[in-house]
């Protein structure tokens, strides 16, 4: 019997890997694939390993007779590449041959290899004599154990479709070391022969650079900058997208390839005559294996809103039962086609998802619009609960009921629902995009209304901006006339919270008039009230504290007890401004009284911080500080972040009337901080102004 030295290790009966693929890999030599094995502080820290220190480590870990890692990941992330790779930086730990086969689980051959076949070719690449090998495959299978048992060698079986392609072809001698590679997560393979399961992951930003340099010449890449930069974001890391990008830019400048890329998506990515040389056609042979049913969600996925989805959602999208929703995504998730993250999220690569887009477009038009319409149904419900908890006395305009079949998802508590919306968030205001898209326009202007609490508690103002000019223009096509009125009010709000005073109050008195015209009393008082925080905020107070005045009398006619409350906290704020300090005090007096007869936290926060500013224009700085710590205590136990910065700024003012800098300093920095995180540009820019004037530190 002939030695299968490493020149003689390849199987006839399949093609052997050219040498250079070892040298010239278009990858970059530290590809780090994302383990899932572990978790916490291990996980994370072994997320950083080159690719090839993480098959050490995962060979290092398995638990069977023979040392196994599988290499799983989409297509085109680079599975062959690494098991080559590591194979030949490694070539000296295996001094009796290394063994290679494509499998071709994955590949435009209509059916996989079977282990019979690979068997063969083993054999004969072991130098078995071909007359006296047994036609019985278990018999060929003995054959193959005994000729590799006790030799150092390497075993690598690519493009794997499934466990019990694999498993007739593991050598028994824990001499042999085995790479498996495959798009599917081979679990009978690490439960029952202890494999160790590698997940690639698609490449960092640093390493996607480092292979178009590579491929492209780096002193080409450093010359467009920009483009490459461009480049390697719309490939998102992707190292096929990568490579084939670099082909087709190879010719022309990158910011004409970037261009293409950017203009044609997946369409640039295709290639008609070569199938592994097209994403597209990659992508699509992880679809053959899957059932009609889970090709479906798949597609369905990939037109579905937002950057990433939950079962509950799912389950909306697809009108699947949760068990059978969940099989679909625990399938596509075998086939790298999905990822789960931590909080029970699945998301797609973005490339992966627009390839599912298109698989979309072959289902029925009804079958895609039906979806589309029960997981907008479903979102615009949970977020319209979420939203009742958040502010349970605001009122809504109501919603038609959902769509056959759609169950919000329960929220227990206001904590519950503010954790929702949190995670949710990108996925409602995509959410809306497709409503407006696909003309359910009341749907975008409800999803405006019920985020419109969250939008203020989170000071997500540009998000407030832009889901209140969306539902103005869906207000023009529907037939309620409150609809219209109400987005020209919430929409010169949000203008008014972003600085766009000329803005706001054309919305504003477009609103106003409106309500005037249709003798809607409580709308009136409504927009009085954002008018006078309007010209507040614009610097007329005067004008502020006439609107706020019409607004309370307003409430009060309309038995309005809550706003009323709140109403007269704004008159008092605004009388102090003036300073007509005894009618602040009265009217802030009666509204905390009254807020806490209603039991309502955050309005009597709100009457604090004026009580606060009172005493503060009254030179009681001490009961000023007293009052605003009573404020801001409040706030922050209802999670009320807006304000939070606000109370900081107004504490620092009676602290630095009494000498006591460093107390204002902190506070105003604190507060500093949290306007810049919430991109309130001019509030941050006044309070560094704050901090400029006083005194300097010790040693400062």
């Amino acid at each position: 019997m002939k030695s299968a030295r490493p020149e003689n290790r390849v199987p006839r009966s399949v093609t052997a890997p050219a040498a250079w693929m070892f040298e010239n890999s278009p990858f970059p030599a530290h590809r780090r694939p994302a383990q899932t094995e572990t978790a916490g502080e291990h996980r994370l820290r072994e997320r950083h390993m080159p690719a090839e220190e993480r098959v050490d480590k995962a060979l290092a870990d398995a638990s069977g007779t023979v040392l196994i890692s599988a290499i799983g990941g989409a297509g085109g992330l680079g599975k062959t590449w690494l098991a080559l790779a590591w194979a030949h930086q490694h070539a000296e730990r295996f001094p009796d041959g290394q063994l290679f086969v494509d499998l071709h689980g994955f590949s435009p051959v209509d059916e996989p290899m079977a282990p019979a076949v690979a068997m063969r070719g083993f054999l004969d690449a072991l130098g078995a004599d071909p007359g006296r090998i047994p036609p019985d495959p278990d018999a060929q299978a003995a054959l193959y154990r005994s000729l590799v048992a006790g030799r150092r060698m390497l075993v690598v079986l690519d493009n794997a479709a499934s466990a019990q392609q694999v498993v007739p072809l593991l050598p028994g001698s824990s001499t042999c070391t085995v790479l498996v590679t495959g798009r599917t997560r081979l679990a009978s393979l690490i439960d029952r022969h202890g494999a160790r399961h590698l997940q690639l992951d698609v490449l960092p930003r640093w390493e996607a650079h480092a292979l178009l340099a590579a491929r492209l010449g780096a002193d080409r890449v450093a010359a467009e900058p920009a483009a490459a930069a461009e480049l390697v974001e719309l490939c998102g890391g992707y190292p096929l997208a990568l490579s084939i990008t670099a082909r087709n830019a190879a010719a022309f400048p990158l910011a004409e390839a970037a261009a293409d890329l950017r203009e044609l998506g997946l369409e640039a990515l295709d290639h008609d005559s070569d199938p592994a040389a097209s994403l597209p056609a990659v992508l699509s042979w992880s679809l053959r294996r899957l059932t009609g049913e889970h090709r479906i969600v798949f597609g369905l996925l990939g037109i579905a809103p937002g950057p990433d989805t939950t079962l509950p959602a799912v389950v909306a999208l697809t009108g699947l039962s949760p068990a059978r929703a969940r099989r679909a995504l625990s399938a596509l998730e075998a086939a790298s086609l999905l990822e789960r993250s931590q909080g029970g999220r699945y998301a797609m690569h973005d490339l992966i998802r627009a390839y599912a887009a298109t698989t979309a477009h072959d289902l029925p038009d009804d079958v895609r619009e039906t979806a589309l319409v029960r997981v907008m149904d479903f979102h615009l419900h949970t977020a319209h609960a979420a939203d009742r908890l958040l502010d349970p006395i605001r009122q809504l305009v109501p919603l038609e009921p959902p769509a056959s079949g759609v169950h919000p998802l329960p929220l227990p508590d206001a904590a519950a629902a503010l954790a929702w919306l949190d995670a949710e968030h990108a996925t409602l205001l995509a959410t809306q995009r497709t409503a407006a898209a696909l003309g359910r326009h009341h749907v975008v202007w409800h999803l405006a209304q019920r985020l419109n609490t969250f939008h203020l508690r989170r000071v997500h103002l540009r998000d407030a901006l832009t889901t209140w000019r969306a539902a103005l223009d869906a207000a023009a096509h529907l037939p309620d006339p409150t609809t219209r009125s109400r987005a020209h009010r919430f929409l010169g709000s949000a203008c008014s919270r972003l600085g766009l005073h000329e803005e706001a109050t054309g919305h504003l008195d477009q609103a106003l008039a409106l309500a005037v015209h249709r003798e809607d009393v409580l709308e009136q008082a409504h927009t009085h009230r954002v008018l006078a925080f309007t010209w507040e905020q614009r610097g007329d107070d005067r004008r502020a504290l006439d609107h706020a005045q019409h607004a309370l009398d307003l409430y009060r006619s309309a038995g309005q007890r809550v706003r009323e409350a709140e109403t007269l906290n704004v008159v008092g704020f605004l009388a102090a401004r003036v300073g007509d300090l005894t009618t602040a005090w009265d009217h802030c007096q009666a509204a905390l009284t009254l807020n806490r007869q209603l039991h309502n936290p955050d309005g009597e926060a709100g009457t604090l911080d004026s009580l606060g500013f009172i005493a503060h224009r009254s030179g009681d700085h001490h009961q000023a500080l007293d009052l605003y710590q009573q404020a801001l205590t409040l706030y922050r136990g209802h999670r009320q972040g807006n304000e939070v910065p606000d109370i900081l700024d107004h504490i620092g003012h009676p602290h630095a009337a009494l000498g006591q800098h460093d107390h204002a300093r902190s506070v105003w920095q604190e507060a500093l901080e949290l306007y810049r995180d919430q991109g309130r540009d001019n509030d941050a820019a006044r309070v560094q102004r704050q901090l400029d004037g006083l005194t300097p530190a010790p040693g400062g």
